[in-house]
């Protein structure tokens, strides 16, 4: 079924990964200053439990979950001092800052004494989300969802096949290749523990089929487990998406709006197994990761294993520095990476590339108007209408673009790759989405702005009822009261009554008796 698939939209970018792959992975060592932003993660920042002026061993947490559910923790990739927790310029396009707790390192790189050693796969499913979430594990292909919450979503649904994302179809990026040619058998342990998590019969590692060597070493790392099989898959961009790969190896298709779990599947990147490896078999959380440096600035391209916090101009001096000045510099693959306008910025957890980029690598053809030709249309992997999404975007007609499938759109941009006119259609995609969330924000403050007026108006009248009840009580004992009190007075009066009567009887009873004796 496989070989009969046919893998829907898509385009065969210009690759050049072997630019980086020349030579095993090298571990950078340690920076003077490691600036750790509180948000790399998809949803809401840690909250730091160190202050400034704290010292940190290696692996130390130094923040942790706010109480929301989408969060992940953070651990101190070196031992040091705190020496800040405030703004640092972060690493996206709009040079915004960002909050960062700031490690001034003492190079003894000195680690937490691991704690209690146990066999991982004795552990139960819930032991092991717990540990990948102390772990401060997200999701290393780029989304930076926290992991554990996939793997508790996982064990409350029926997952029959774990797929690991072996593809890396982005160009230029070999980070991925790398790990599992260097580093298999730590990728299919960590995937083994995933398994045990979400109770999944099997895995299968998709690997794009322009990575011979991957494949090879994925396979002999596989081989003694009968359930855990490597599959090649067709070399076309975006095979990354976990929507596209599990249609790829099991011929399902994820419904419009659904996930990957609706169709029985779970799919997560090799990096985040081999992460989920060495925090249970090694006791090491999430503090560093492994990063391609690429592009024809770069004398010499290659991949290095980076402490997370490093900053980027440092890492490109380890790197041997720029032969010239870049054009462009990305974070992540030239398709969906955020262009960087300064070095200055730290390695955080979704990094997964820095690219250097000259004139001839980028494209600085001015956009012209759409011609309707449909190539956009061709290339969706989603099979949607880019041009007429892109022209209610353009329109700030967001509705409009929704009901053309906005929300299932990936932005991987093969739309405008092969654009003839040059239209940056991602460009109009993110900010509609970006629209659409803040709607859907200020919907939800209109809702809760009405539930708290409605229950506010429901409180005052509980009061109000209250108030009149107990009201009406205290007037009700009151009136008992003086009633009682006048029953109480009657009484007395008929009692005096009584007793005048008695006396005025014996009075009369006893006159005889004296007239008589006065006789």
């Amino acid at each position: 079924m496989f070989n009969k698939l046919k893998i829907r939209g898509g385009v065969h970018a210009e690759e050049r990964k072997e630019q980086s792959t020349g030579q095993p992975v090298r571990t950078l060592g340690i920076p003077p200053r490691l600036h750790l932003p509180l948000r790399q993660h998809a949803g809401k920042p840690a909250e730091p439990v160190v202050k400034v002026g704290d010292r940190v061993k290696k692996g130390q947490l130094i923040a942790t979950s706010t109480g929301e559910d989408v969060c992940a923790s953070l651990h101190a990739p070196t031992s040091g001092t705190v020496t800040a927790i405030g703004e640092v310029v972060a690493p996206h396009p709009s040079q915004l800052t960002t909050t960062a707790i700031t490690i001034e390192s003492d190079g003894l790189d000195e680690s937490l004494q691991p704690g209690e050693q146990l066999d991982p796969m004795s552990l139960t499913p819930a032991e092991i989300a717990d540990r990948v979430d102390q772990a401060g594990i997200v999701g290393l292909g780029g989304a930076t969802f926290p992991a554990a919450l996939k793997l508790k979503s996982g064990a409350r649904q029926k997952i029959d096949t774990l797929i690991l994302n072996g593809s890396e179809c982005e160009p230029y990026l070999t980070c991925d290749d790398m790990l599992m040619r260097e580093r298999g058998e730590g990728i299919i342990s960590g995937a083994r523990l995933i398994q045990r998590a979400i109770g999944a019969n099997r895995i299968v590692a998709g690997i794009e089929d322009n990575k011979p060597e991957a494949i090879a070493a994925m396979t002999a790392a596989a081989a003694p487990y009968a359930d855990v099989l490597v599959q090649p898959i067709p070399t076309r961009y975006p095979m990354g998406s976990a929507k596209q790969l599990i249609q790829a190896i099991m011929g399902r298709e994820v419904p419009a709006g659904g996930r990957s779990s609706d169709v029985g599947a779970l799919v997560h990147n090799v990096a985040t197994a081999y992460a989920v490896h060495q925090a249970l078999y090694e006791h090491r959380p999430l503090i560093s990761r492994l990063v391609t440096v690429s592009g024809q600035c770069i004398e010499q391209p290659q991949n290095v294993e980076v402490l997370l916090g490093t900053p980027v101009s440092w890492m490109l001096e380890q790197c041997g520095s720029l032969s010239q000045t870049p054009a462009r510099v990305v974070m992540g693959g030239p398709m969906m990476g955020q262009i960087l306008h300064t070095t200055e910025v730290p390695i955080t957890k979704g990094a997964s590339g820095i690219l250097a980029l000259a004139n001839p690598e980028i494209s600085k053809t001015e956009p012209s108007p759409c011609i309707r030709c449909g190539s956009c249309v061709s290339a969706c992997p989603m099979g949607l209408v880019p041009l007429e999404m892109a022209r209610h975007a353009k329109g700030d007609d967001f509705d409009g673009a929704k009901e053309f499938g906005l929300r299932d759109c990936i932005l991987c941009g093969s739309c405008a790759y092969v654009c003839p006119s040059h239209i940056p259609l991602v460009h109009y995609f993110q900010f509609a989405k970006g629209e659409l969330s803040s709607q859907r924000i200020q919907s939800r403050k209109g809702e809760l702005t009405k539930s708290l007026a409605e229950a506010r108006k429901a409180r005052k009248e509980r009061e109000e009822a209250e108030k009149a009840a107990a009201k009406a009580e205290k007037a009700a004992k009151a009136k008992a009261a003086k009633e009682a009190k006048e029953r109480a007075k009657a009484q007395k009066a008929e009692q005096a009554q009584a007793t005048q009567a008695q006396a005025a009887e014996t009075e009369a009873t006893d006159a005889p008796a004296n007239e008589e004796s006065g006789s």
